[in-house]
């Protein structure tokens, strides 16, 4: 088994995450920290079998991968760089909403 790569977030990626966090702990009080916890196991997966994500059809960018985080009901859109190797998040996009995220 290889090493895991690691992972670095877009700007947008960046907002996505704290918008999804401050409304979580506003609007879910038995579960506060939902997204971080869905965030840091879906973060260890792809970090570690970054293929594992479904390509992504919805979004403009190519090589776009998502995994869907079922308690927060949200897709994490990711792709696998190389030089240095590493995996960066490009979106955290909701389930409901009507079509993909703008990357």
């Amino acid at each position: 088994m290889s090493e895991p790569l690691p992972v670095t977030f877009t700007a947008l990626a960046a907002r996505h995450i704290r918008k999804a966090e401050e409304w979580w702990r506003e609007n879910r009080m038995l579960a506060p920290n939902a997204v971080r916890q869905e965030l840091e196991r879906a973060l260890m997966l792809i970090a570690g079998q970054p293929r594992i994500g479904s390509r992504a059809i919805n979004v403009q960018t190519p090589g776009v991968r998502r995994i869907f985080l079922p308690i927060i009901k949200q897709h994490l859109y990711y792709h696998i760089l190389e030089s240095p190797d590493r995996v960066e998040v490009v979106a955290l996009w909701h389930a409901r909403r009507g079509k993909g995220p703008p990357i």
